[in-house]
């Protein structure tokens, strides 16, 4: 007999049923099975990373939230009381599991130092200084008073910024504010929350 779908299902009940009328007792092997594997998880709301559509997706993690236990991630789906996706995720977005899980995951700033062939392992700190520091000198380096034809320009072109799909509108205007106060005219945002 060839095994096909339709035949592993048939057998399967088949094989249920006989189980049933030997006097096995198959409620137990029931419960657990409506039993869901998030029924002692934790819910987060959050909002996929990869597109500036803003799907909503909901996490769910176990632990117990003691002080030196990290919560894992065991499912990830769909939002459906967002407006965006209604409870639906893209292939991409499916996958956010696989992201957050992943053990190449960076989770500290690194840096590749001019002629440098590795990255190597920064503090936060050094890293705030860092991007503070080469900010401020490539606004200076790159600042534009006076345009060609000597009228006021006060524009930094060497500077641009992009905001990504998961920053709100309230911070998008926030960071356009802050972005215009140092003359950038380069400015893009795809917020869509």
């Amino acid at each position: 007999m060839e095994l096909s779908r339709r035949n592993f299902l048939r057998g399967a009940l088949v094989g249920g049923a006989g189980f049933s009328l030997l006097g096995f007792d198959l409620t137990p092997a029931v419960a657990q099975l409506k039993e869901l594997k998030i029924a002692r998880a934790t819910e987060t709301r959050s909002t996929c990373p990869y597109c500036a559509v803003g799907c909503g997706a909901l996490i769910y993690t176990i632990g117990d939230k003691a002080k030196n236990v990290t919560p894992q991630v065991i499912h990830v789906e769909g939002d459906p009381d967002h407006p965006t996706n209604r409870g639906t995720l893209c292939p991409k977005g499916a996958s956010l599991e696989q992201d957050i899980m992943n053990p190449r995951r960076l989770l500290k700033p690194q840096v590749r130092r001019p002629g440098a062939t590795e990255w190597e392992d920064i503090s936060w700190d050094n890293a705030l200084d860092e991007i503070a520091r080469w900010t401020k000198k490539t606004r200076d380096d790159t600042f534009v008073e006076k345009d060609a034809n000597g009228r006021t320009a006060n524009r930094c072109e060497g500077i641009s910024f992009i905001g990504g799909c998961t920053d709100t509108n309230e911070f998008n205007y926030l960071v356009v504010k802050t972005m215009r106060s140092l003359g950038l005219v380069y400015l893009e945002n795809q917020a869509r929350v």
